[in-house]
Order: C-alpha cells, then structure tokens, then sequence
C-alpha cells in the first residue's frame, strides 16, 4: 500500500517538525505499525502512538489501495483519545 501526503497533512508535519521534531518517517511508521487505530469522522480512521508524554495521531482513509494521510497532529490528552 502506498501512502498519501494531502498538502495539510505535509503542512502539519512542517508544524510538528518544528515544535517537537517529528519527522515524515515517525508519521509513516505510526501508519504502518501504530499502537491503536480507532474510529474517526467521516469514516476516515486515526493511527495513534504514544510520543514523548503525548500522542501522535495521524487521521487517513484508505482508498484505492492506498493510505491517503488527512492530518497529523499531537496532543497531550492521551486519557481523552485512548481507547482501552
């Protein structure tokens, strides 16, 4: 499967690469491999990791066989996202 990169999501990852130097592989690796996925809206997925004392979650669809990355971001509320 080939992954995506919408314009918002690189321009998010430009973001989270300067404020906590989050690069395009850990993304990518989150997608391939992450701790959870749960249910996002509009019937795309999210691919959540835990990162540092947060979390990365990268929301994507899959379409036509591929990941197609909406938007990435972080955030320090794990408790409210994590599903156990």
């Amino acid at each position: 499967m080939n992954i995506v990169w919408t314009k918002h999501a690189q321009e998010r990852l430009t973001q989270w690469q300067q404020k906590l130097n989050i690069r395009k592989l850990d993304i990518e690796n989150i997608i391939l491999n992450p701790q959870q996925i749960v249910a996002g809206d509009l019937d795309a997925l999210v691919a959540q990791s835990k990162f540092e004392s947060g979390l990365i979650r990268v929301v994507f669809k899959k379409e036509s066989g591929n990941i197609k990355i909406l938007t990435i971001y972080y955030t320090s509320k794990i408790d409210k996202y994590w599903k156990v």
